[in-house]
């Protein structure tokens, strides 16, 4: 795919790196139990937005032409620094035993297929359109590790909510396939972690992603306990997410796909939001919100063909932390999936984080 630019320089990513590894402490490794009984738990007192992020990150090398690249984290992380914003924010690193957890929605024999697919040296995964390089499987564990540690810091009371600066993104990953630029499904282990290690039942995943997250969607089509948000271009990459695409058996009602067609700005989305989101989550009664949080339907990104503004995303962030502070007590973990334009992502990612931070 036709990329938006040439590849920063190797020493300019590592500045950033080191930069972020000072003060950066790992979450703590929770004690693996049973779920807890029929209650939402209570959450501790809890402030400050976290920030997940590891350097492994930058080590995805896609190549210089790819839109999905190191460049994606770095524009986000000298954005974030020129506005006084990264030092507001709780630094999160990646759960150690991430791999451990990979298999809530992935089969052991794909995640041993990345793993050593990457590391001979594979030029991609199942597409041409997900290049892989020699420490791609150590970036994509960190990935899913920088998520499940956000949540933990939230549901421990030791962030109030926070946004997972990851890559590579992950909502297009299948059980047993990698397509659209993703490897793990990120936000979809993230909710079977936050069922299974905290006792969970009830969590909702909104993804603006400008392309539907098929991965995730598949993953929980069936399960009532999960309900499903989609709203995405149409008709775009990866061809799924038709509004007659409910869930099944007795999932069904719990996923819901709003299609927009190319053009489409920040009142479209806020109106859609305001009302078919809304509604359904205060229905659902959720006990946690993931947002996969994709910037490509910016009106500068190169493979999107919307209008949303840097401004518009900040108005869909104060809709879905409202229903965050209204169901659950504000538990609420963003994770980044696309978006191309490096000013664009930076621009959005800020109006984003500030709205977090409030």
């Amino acid at each position: 795919m036709p990329g938006t630019g040439g590849r920063g320089g190797r020493a300019a990513r590592f500045t950033v790196a080191w930069v972020l590894m000072l003060g950066a402490g790992l979450a703590a490794l929770g004690a693996l139990g049973a779920p807890v009984a029929q209650r939402r738990p209570e959450r501790p007192a809890a402030s400050g937005t976290g920030f997940a992020y590891d350097p492994v990150l930058l080590e995805h090398e896609t190549g210089a032409s790819h839109p999905e690249r190191p460049e994606r984290l770095t524009a986000v992380i000298e954005r974030l620094q020129s506005k006084d914003l990264l030092a507001r924010l709780v630094r999160i690193g990646p759960r150690k035993d991430a791999e451990a957890w990979l298999g809530l929605i992935h089969s052991p024999e794909y995640v041993a297929r990345v793993r050593r697919e990457c590391r001979a040296g594979a030029p991609f995964l199942d597409s041409p359109d997900t290049p892989v390089c020699p420490r791609t499987y150590e970036a994509a564990v960190a990935a899913a590790g920088c998520v499940l540690s956000a949540v933990d810091a939230v549901m421990e009371g030791r962030v109030e909510n926070a946004f997972c600066a990851v890559r590579p993104p992950g909502h297009h990953a299948r059980r047993e396939r990698a397509m659209g630029f993703c490897i793990f499904n990120n936000v979809g282990i993230a909710a079977r972690y936050l069922q299974k290690q905290h006792g969970l039942r009830k969590v909702l995943i909104v993804d603006w992603d400008v392309h539907h997250g098929n991965g995730t969607q598949e993953a929980f089509y069936d399960d009532p306990s999960v309900l499903y948000f989609g709203v995405h271009g149409h008709p775009l990459y990866p061809g799924t997410g038709a509004a007659e695409e409910r869930g099944s058996g007795p999932g069904e009602g719990f996923t819901i796909n709003v299609p927009l067609r190319a053009g489409a700005g920040d009142e479209e989305y806020v109106q859609v939001v305001q009302g078919s989101l809304l509604r359904a989550a205060l229905d659902f009664g959720p006990e946690f919100v993931l947002i996969s949080a994709g910037f490509d339907a910016h009106k500068d990104d190169p493979l999107g063909g919307m209008q949303v503004t840097a401004e518009g995303f900040g108005r869909l962030t104060r809709l879905v932390k409202g229903v965050a502070e209204r169901c659950c007590d504000g538990r609420l973990v963003s994770v980044l999936e696309g978006g191309y334009s490096l000013e664009g992502l930076a621009e959005s990612v800020e109006a984003h984080v500030r709205v977090l931070v409030e």
